[in-house]
């Protein structure tokens, strides 16, 4: 129940959010007049992409790497293996919520340039980020799988950090190929994430120009 309390206390803080707003008293900020829909349409642009920007952040940059240097390399992998889906379905739902915010927000026919280059942003971090979900990350775990089970017979896997990975398939040729071809894959899936990364913080320095404190 714990989650639960968790999101309770979440959406509370937001209506307290929505019940203080200028827009419900009636006042405008900087004397700009915006329908509640035009609020609304940028508050779920703003949470949908800081969600999906700091939870990409988070995974790639540091949790991750705290765990690879922390779990013994099997566990470090099983666990990358229920985290990745869930990573990569919460980035994705995000990135639609933020594409059809932004996209009504601004329609093609009537937008800037810059704004369709940002839809255009977030369209990418969005297509490499359901490539990575639908296409790499199942092909990835398939082949983690496999290689766990020949390290496991080679009593391999148990290590944290430095591997023996590499001196076992010296003279291990399916461990070399499995290891060829997992790193070939892995690394499509990394390319994908740091991808949608780049094409959110490429729509981040857009929205900082646009706030003003």
């Amino acid at each position: 129940m714990a989650w639960l309390t968790r999101f309770l206390a979440a959406v509370a803080f937001l209506a307290i959010g929505v019940i203080f707003s200028p827009e419900t008293f009636g006042s405008t900020s900087e004397g700009q007049n915006s329908s509640k829909l035009s609020v609304y349409l940028k508050l779920v642009h703003l949470l949908s992409f800081s969600t999906a920007w700091g939870a990409a952040l988070w995974v790639t940059f540091i949790g991750g790497i705290i765990m690879f240097k922390n779990l013994p390399r099997h566990q470090f992998g099983n666990l990358q293996s229920k985290m990745f889906p869930a990573y990569f379905s919460l980035v994705g739902v995000c990135c639609a919520l933020s594409v059809a915010a932004f996209g009504y927000s601004h329609p093609w026919k009537s937008s800037a340039t810059a704004e369709k280059y940002q839809l255009g942003f977030l369209l990418s971090g969005f297509a490499f980020n359901l490539t990575n979900l639908f296409v790499f990350t199942p092909m990835t775990i398939e082949m983690m799988k496999k290689r766990h089970k020949v390290e496991r017979e080679q009593n391999i896997g148990d290590e944290i950090g430095w591997t023996k990975n590499k001196e076992v398939a010296k003279v291990n040729p399916q461990l070399a190929a499995m290891n060829k071809k997992f790193g070939m894959i892995h690394g499509l899936s990394s390319l994908a994430n740091i991808m949608a990364f780049g094409s959110l913080a490429m729509h981040s320095w857009y929205l900082a120009g646009k706030i003003n404190l």
